[in-house]
């Protein structure tokens, strides 16, 4: 070694030395001044006359021993608890066959697949430094388990081998990710004549479908929980959906608080803006007796009886009725 380099090899431990020996003091002058308060308070204990680590080795061989290696630096690291995916990994996704994807997750899994698929857009994560991404199917899994059944988060965390937040996380995300990329192309009006000629089989002529409302229940919300009370005595959301012969949504309205009539949810939704203005269904009209009859929609006697929405007659009913 170079003059000049032993020279600063020196002055650098030096330096190193001098900022523990004043550490080491530090933690001395601190030590005994607490035994000296404890025992003029007369509550010295056999604790209290342990020595620590700085007065039973003293500054100067601590100082050593770091400098020879012995004593190494403590590595920070964070620490998360051990959670198993077996049950997903090994069971579901390669075992399980349709029937118990069908109860499970309300579908099969040929179209959970294609599913996610569909939302891989919106729901595909990059891998940190810190921990592997969720992978979609995984998420959409997670989500859909939760919203099949009455499981809490932490039960289908533990299903997952994930955190319950993380539950609570992939159920808004999955959703989100359907609102934003499924909706518009799943729930749609489609064939109209098909519907009509549907409706037409079960009895009834040119109708476009039939309307409802469903109450979907809700955890009390902080403010104005009054207004989510409905007419059963839980709080709720309504669900409005405009359906076709076989029962698939074709247009829906969700949100409103369950203390709200039907009625007035349907004047204020955009189906009924467009049953108003006739660009809902094409303009094909029929003649029963001596009415034209426009394709219509059908609707319990909450709803307000118009050219275009039939409702069952209300009270007592005469023969002719």
């Amino acid at each position: 070694m170079e003059p000049a380099q032993l020279t600063l090899a020196i002055r650098s431990t030096l330096t190193t030395t001098r900022i523990i020996q004043q550490y080491m003091q530090h933690q001395n002058m601190a030590t005994r001044y607490r035994a000296r308060r404890r025992r003029q308070r007369g509550h010295m204990s056999d604790q209290d006359m342990d020595t620590d680590f700085s007065e039973s080795m003293g500054p100067d061989n601590a100082c050593i021993m770091v400098l020879m290696g012995q004593v190494h630096a403590v590595e920070c690291r964070f620490w998360a608890q051990e959670t198993s995916t077996d049950c997903w990994d090994r069971i579901v996704l390669q075992v399980w066959d349709d029937s118990q994807w069908l109860r499970n997750f309300r579908m099969r899994r040929g179209t959970f697949m294609e599913l996610c698929d569909l939302l891989s857009p919106a729901l595909k994560r990059m891998n940190t430094k810190m921990r592997a991404a969720l992978t979609v199917e995984k998420q959409v899994a997670i989500a859909l388990w939760k919203l099949a059944t009455p499981d809490s988060y932490r039960s289908v965390g533990n299903q997952f081998g994930v955190g319950k937040s993380t539950v609570g996380a992939a159920v808004m995300q999955v959703a989100h990710a359907i609102k934003d990329l499924l909706i518009s192309r799943v729930v749609t009006l489609g064939n109209v004549q098909v519907i009509v000629d549907g409706f037409a089989a079960m009895g009834f002529p040119n109708c476009g479908g039939a309307i409802d409302g469903t109450h979907i229940p809700i955890l009390a919300p902080e403010h104005q929980a009054a207004e989510y009370i409905n007419r059963k005595g839980y709080f709720s959301i309504v669900l409005q959906a405009l359906v076709d012969h076989k029962g698939r949504f074709t247009n829906i309205n969700v949100g409103w608080p369950g203390k709200v009539h039907d009625a007035r949810i349907f004047r204020n939704s955009g189906l009924f803006q467009k049953l108003q203005e006739g660009t809902l269904f094409p303009d094909q009209k029929i003649t029963v007796g001596d009415v034209e009859m426009p394709i219509c929609i059908l609707g319990d006697p909450a709803y307000p009886l118009m050219p275009w929405l039939m409702k069952p007659y209300t009270g007592s009913l005469d023969s002719s009725q």
